[in-house]
C-alpha cells in the first residue's frame, strides 16, 4: 500500500488536463523509502515519505550516529 507509516501521507487523485481540455484520471504517489529505525533497542522497518525523513533528520531524530536514533517517546510526538 502506498502510505507513509509515520505521517499517513498517501495517494492523491486528480486529472491530467491536455491542451484540448480533455480530462484523464491521474494518481500522484508519495515518494516512499524503506528505512530501519531503532526504537527501544529493537529494529523497526518502516516505509517513510521523504518529507518525513527530512523532518526527522532536521529534529535530530534520524541520523547515522547511535545517539541520533529516535526513541518511542520521540516518535509519538507530532511532527
Amino acid at each position: 500500500m502506498q502510505k507513509c507509516d509515520l505521517t499517513g501521507k498517501g495517494k492523491q487523485y486528480g486529472s491530467n488536463v491536455s491542451f484540448s481540455q480533455r480530462h484523464t484520471k491521474k494518481v500522484w504517489k508519495p515518494n516512499l523509502q524503506a528505512k530501519t529505525i531503532i526504537v527501544d533497542g529493537k529494529k523497526v522497518h518502516m516505509k517513510l515519505s521523504t518529507q518525513a525523513i527530512r523532518t526527522l533528520k532536521k529534529k535530530g531524530l534520524l541520523g547515522t550516529s547511535k545517539a541520533a536514533e529516535p526513541t518511542s517517546s520521540a516518535l509519538s510526538k507530532p511532527l
